[in-house]
């Protein structure tokens, strides 16, 4: 699933960002998940953190994937079940699909239209609760 189109993002993360802000003014509530943005730094650096922990960058949305294996469903359904419980913890929930022992996440704030740093917290333990299994 993951994909290039790293400039036609950026420019769309943008627009979105653009829009927020003018939601904002308006009083639509947006500035509060507005402070969950990454800077260009943050975003350069935790891209490179997640990458090298096997997440990608989707290409169609500003969003990360990554698929977990593990030895049978008991297994996997006890991952997604701690994941679930964190998940529901922040009030951040992830898009996901599980067959068998295989599932397949990704992360994207959809009231941001992008990547946060809720997103970037919620991969973070994922691969903890990964490793832990």
């Amino acid at each position: 699933m993951p994909g290039g189109g790293a400039g036609l993002r950026l420019a769309l993360l943008g627009a979105r960002r653009a829009a927020a802000l003018r939601g904002a003014a308006a009083g639509s509530g947006a500035a509060s998940s507005q402070s969950h943005w990454l800077t260009t730094e943050e975003r350069n650096q935790v891209l490179l953190d997640l990458k090298a922990s096997g997440w990608s960058e989707l290409g169609e949305r500003d969003a990360i994937y990554k698929e977990f294996n593990f030895k049978n469903f008991n297994q996997a359904f006890g991952f997604m079940t701690r994941v679930a419980l964190q998940a529901e913890k922040m009030n951040h929930h992830p898009e996901w699909f599980n067959v068998y022992s295989k599932v397949q996440i990704t992360l994207i704030s959809h009231d941001c239209g992008g990547l946060t740093k809720r997103d970037v917290k919620l991969a973070q333990f994922i691969d903890k609760a990964a490793a832990s299994v």
